[in-house]
């Protein structure tokens, strides 16, 4: 990547690169979009209602064999998955009419015990409801809303409206890629997703917020530079920061994703995602929207109020 020469510190040139990452970044969102419109997302049980059974074993359990055995007792289109040992399982079952809810735990449970030499054990059977699911759908929607709303009242506070403008920008294009990439691999989207949705909306203001202040309190202390070489400058200030809290994280979330167990592939799959995107847009998106915005000195300053003065004797 270019360099650029700016008071005696050689810095990389992001900002002379912002249009071929706004290019980039149209091409994800519309890819991410083009995605849900086509093939939507994979909505898990929280959120399209049906049965789930939780089982355990006496040892480590062929989650293969037992989706064959279901299958063949005409238990179709079902999720199995380890839940906190490998011993231990969950069935996700979608709605359907020709079930009886108050035997659909033992007929698993017999399908269970005829494909294993071991003792089974039900743990729990629980049903969610469409209407409940719709609800649940309804409701993180409109929580990720006001989160969003929240956020750009605050920025706007903080510090000015252009400001705000970049970071709702940077937090909407974080979102649209990280729900996309769950659509097209047609990931299970879950009620734990939706919450690392939050998340990152939240880590990625985070990390937004850094950048912006260091803009601003540059802005203010440099003198006779180009908005340009000032966002430069202030990205380079905050990049070690940036990279190293990203790093940290993400050394985390493959550790939740490989070793966390396949139930929470999801919630990590969409903070590793988030967390990168995140990254990338506080370096570029929110930056590159305040050049677009004609960003300068006047819009950091400080109005000195005036002070009215009595020279009444």
């Amino acid at each position: 990547m270019s360099q650029i020469q700016t008071s005696s510190r050689t810095m990389i040139n992001f900002m002379g690169k912002r249009k071929i990452a706004m290019v980039f970044s149209l091409f994800l969102i519309i890819v991410s979009i083009g995605s849900l419109a086509t093939k939507g997302l994979n909505l898990g049980i929280d959120f399209t209602g049906g049965y789930l059974i939780e089982a355990g074993y006496q040892e480590d359990v062929d989650l293969d064999k037992v989706r064959a055995a279901l299958a063949d007792h005409d238990f179709h289109d079902v999720k199995v998955q380890n839940f906190g040992t490998s011993k231990d399982i969950i069935v996700r079952i979608a709605p359907r009419t020709d079930i009886n809810k108050a035997t659909i735990g033992d007929n698993v449970l017999e399908v269970l015990l005829e494909t294993s030499d071991q003792k089974v054990t039900m743990r729990r059977v629980e049903f969610v409801g469409p209407q409940v699911g719709d609800e649940l759908r309804d409701d993180g929607g409109i929580a990720l809303l006001v989160a969003l709303g929240g956020i750009l009242i605050y920025i706007s506070m903080r510090f000015q409206l252009k400001s705000a403008v970049g970071a709702i920008l940077a937090l909407v294009h974080d979102v649209v890629i990280t729900v996309g990439v769950f659509s097209l691999l047609q990931l299970e989207f879950d009620l734990t997703v939706l919450a690392s949705i939050l998340a990152v909306i939240g880590y990625s203001l985070n990390d937004t917020v850094v950048v912006l202040d260091r803009i601003r309190e540059t802005f203010r202390s440099v003198r006779k530079t180009s908005p340009e070489d000032i966002l430069n400058m202030s990205i380079n200030q905050t990049l070690s920061r940036t990279l190293v809290t990203s790093l940290t994280t993400l050394l985390v979330l493959f550790a939740l994703f490989y070793f966390g167990g396949e139930i929470i592939h999801g919630f990590a799959t969409a903070l590793i995602v988030g967390v990168v995107i995140g990254t990338y847009s506080s370096i570029y998106i929110a930056s590159s929207t305040l050049m677009v915005m004609n960003i300068h000195k006047q819009d950091f300053l400080i109005v000195a109020k005036e002070e009215i003065v009595d020279d009444a004797p």
